[in-house]
Order: structure tokens, then sequence, then C-alpha cells
């Protein structure tokens, strides 16, 4: 059942709400949450959908709102609400509402949502395009206990992502970091079959993918290892090799859907990884609404880390052969214990502090002088943890 309402107030939307419910038979409100969802008319339809379709596991009221753009001065001075109200089939197992904004009336959508929300419940903010540099500061993120962007449909999705770790608050989330679960709850079960030590890893994937970066930064700051960042031509995620002192374990997946497992000494496993729709992704945000502390660690690793930890071994290897000795030709703790001669007096090449000394943070390289390694970041020099 739909009803239309023009140049409408929040007032007039509830009432139609109610009399939509009981026109239908279902005069009690059985829903669980509040779900707005911030977009544009290009983009509504697709997002309607997916809350629709999510609706069937997490029965919501669901609140669009469009800020429609005014074309003359005129326009912008007449603030109007337009409303379009939804129940029933129309709008999944829930109730919808398709707010259009007119006017300085679009820069107070907050004030027209605010009445709209349901009593007592949780709300969640979702912004399938331009979300805002910081969503909890947004007035209407400031409105929800979970706020959902997206930083795969921005320009710049790997930079977008070092710009939400400066301004993450508790409660953000990324459809991003959503779409990598499949591949972090197997290579946790992987690692799970097998007492070995990880090494390294490479984590191969699109250009410009955020998911592919998410990744490697959750690898990185969980397994305490350097991670190799590769490119592919796709589909998304292509693979993930972890080199183990027990052979390498590999999760290559080529065609977008299904994946080979391969571990040393284990025959080959065809594991389900598809790609999954908008719609699983936002009912699998809706499942948990507290605060993603892992999301929230692996975001603040930093991009800029994983590069670092790569070694840039082919644009350095001129610095190597020029005095600084390679990870490979570096002497043992061992051997340093058992020649002091052989230790060196100052900071490595890589940075890492003599034995005995103090860490200190590595000097600036100066101008005049041949880029050298950079340093290593605290944790990522080694052979790393053992898998836990």
């Amino acid at each position: 059942m739909k009803t239309d309402l023009t140049d409408t107030t929040a007032s007039k939307i509830n009432k139609a709400l109610v009399k939509s419910r009981r026109a239908i038979g279902t005069p009690a409100v059985g829903m669980v949450l509040t779900l707005v969802i911030v977009t544009d008319e290009e983009n509504a339809y697709d997002a309607l959908k997916a809350a629709n379709d999510a609706s069937r596991e997490h029965p919501s009221r669901t609140l669009v709102v469009i800020k429609r753009v005014s074309r003359s001065p005129r326009d912008r001075t007449q603030s109007r609400l337009d409303a379009e109200v939804r129940v029933g089939a129309d709008a999944g197992t829930g109730e919808t509402v398709v707010l259009r904004l007119y006017g300085e009336v679009a820069d107070h959508a907050q004030s027209v949502v605010l009445p709209l929300l349901l009593p007592d419940a949780p709300v969640v903010v979702w912004w399938p395009v331009d979300a805002p540099l910081d969503p909890a500061g947004d007035p209407l993120g400031a409105l929800a206990q979970r706020r959902v962007t997206d930083t795969y449909s921005s320009e710049q999705p790997v930079r977008e992502l070092t710009a939400r770790a400066g301004t993450y608050t508790p409660g953000d989330t990324d459809l991003s970091w959503t779409r990598i679960t499949p591949w972090r709850s197997m290579l946790a079960a992987a690692l799970d079959q097998v007492d070995v030590e990880v090494k390294a890893v490479e984590v191969e994937g699109e250009e410009f993918n955020p998911s592919c970066e998410l990744l490697a930064m959750w690898l990185a700051d969980r397994l305490d290892v350097p991670v190799r960042r590769s490119l592919s031509s796709g589909p998304g995620l292509t693979a993930v090799r972890m080199d183990t002192n027990n052979g390498p374990i590999t999760l290559d997946r080529a065609d977008g859907s299904l994946a080979t497992l391969a571990i040393e000494g284990q025959p080959d496993r065809a594991v389900a990884l598809k790609r999954r729709e908008t719609a699983e992704l936002i009912a699998e945000e809706l499942r948990r609404l507290d605060p993603d502390d892992t999301y929230a660690s692996a975001l603040r690793f930093g991009v800029h880390r994983l590069n670092e930890s790569n070694g840039r071994l082919s644009e350095e290897e001129p610095a190597v052969e020029a005095g600084a000795p390679s990870g490979s030709e570096a002497p043992s703790d061992s051997q340093a214990a058992s020649d002091p001669d052989a230790a060196p007096e100052g900071p490595s090449a890589k940075g890492e502090p003599a034995v005995g000394e103090a860490p200190a943070k590595a000097p600036a390289p100066e101008k005049a002088q041949p880029p050298a390694l950079k340093p290593v970041p605290s944790g990522l020099s080694g052979t790393g943890k053992a898998a836990k």
C-alpha cells in the first residue's frame, strides 16, 4: 500500500503510517530498528531494494532521505517536504517512508527524521554514496548507534580509508569490511587446522579496491608479519598466500565465486567464496549493533604501513648492495651474542636499535643522500608470531 503526501509534515507522515497499518490489518508495530538511508535519486532505487531484502531478516522502519537540489535561488528559499509512505508488500516486512527535502529544509534533515524514529529502538544510518568524512559528526549520524559507509563507491577508495581512520568513532563500519568476512573466516579456519608460524603474507586483488587493503591491514595487524600487496585483474580479491615454516597456505579465487584452499601436506579443497550482494552485506551489519573493535584495529593500522612492510625491494636493491645488509645476510641474535665485535654500534640500516640501546625514532633522511630503507614498523620485523 502506497500513500503520497505533498508539502507535508512529520506529524502527518506518522498519521499516514498508522492509517496504512490499520488498512492492511496489522495495527501493531513489530519492527526491531530504524534504518535511515541517505542517498540521491540516482541510487535510491538500488539502496531501497537492498534494504527491503534485508528487512526479511530484520523487520525495520526504513527512512530514505533524498535531498533535492533547487535549481533557482527562489526555489532554495521555499522549503518543502514530500513523502511516500509504503506499508505491506511494497515495503518488505516493515515500513518505508521516502522523504524528499526541498529548499532550506534539506539542511536540517535530522529535524525531519527525529519524529519518525521508532521509540526505544536502535537507529542505523547508511550512506550508499557520498558519505561524510566524519559520519559520527554528521547531524544524521549523531542520531545513530551504527553508521554504515561504503568506501568502494568513493572516487579515491584507498585515500578514503586513511580519512576514515582519522575520524573513526565506535559504531562506524564499512561495507568494504563486510565484504571480506568470508575471507577472514576461511583464513582463520585454515590456520586453526595446522600448527605453523607465519612468516609473510601476500594479498592479491584489484587496484584501488578497499576490501583488499582492509584484508591486508587485518592480516598485518593480527599476525604481526610483513604483508605484501600485489595487483591482479580481479574480480575483487583473487588470492591470499601465507608463507609458513611448514610450507605455503594459499586461498585462490580466480572467478569470483569458487575458491581453492591449498595447505601443504593436505589435498586441495574447493570452497564457496562468492561475491555477495548489497542486501546480504546490510543484513550482516544489522545483526550486530555494537562497536566492531576488530575493524577499528585493522583500519587504524594504516595503508602506509603496509607499503613500508613490503620493503619496496625492487626500488631499494641498489641501496642494499651499497652496504646495507639484507634480511637474509643480517647476523642472527645468537651470532651477535657470540661475536660482540660484529654487532653494529648504532642503529642498523633498517632503523632497528643496536643491542643494549633503547629504541629511538629513525632520523629523517637527508635530501642529498640516496633513499635508504624505510624503518620497519614495530611488530612487523622478524619471522612473526605463531598462528593461533
